[in-house]
């Protein structure tokens, strides 16, 4: 009588390996894990762009304010900076780090 994963070849039993239900091998080989992969993976991606969009809009804010208003000041310059950047950081804590 064989066990479960033994497979009899030419008269001798022969001990295949079992794949278990959870591993990332069969959740990598069944089409819905397959998907499920790729969907997280863009899903990823798309966050991590919309992530460097973000900090680049940050930038330009940040430079721009300085280019117009704020050439020859440095401490007024430095303060306003600290400033766009505490705002954009509480607006990415509250709507963009957990949507």
């Amino acid at each position: 009588m064989m066990g479960s994963g033994q497979h009899k070849t030419h008269g001798t039993p022969v001990k295949t390996a079992e794949i278990e239900p959870g591993s990332k091998f069969r959740r990598l080989h069944t089409s819905a894990g397959l998907f499920d992969d790729i969907f997280k993976r863009v899903i990823e991606m798309g966050r991590n762009m919309s992530v460097v969009l973000y900090i680049v809009v940050m930038i330009a804010v940040v430079v721009s304010g300085d280019v117009l208003f704020f050439k020859n000041r440095f401490f007024e310059r430095l303060i306003a900076n600290i400033g766009i950047v505490l705002v954009f950081l509480a607006f990415y804590l509250r709507f963009l780090k957990n949507p």
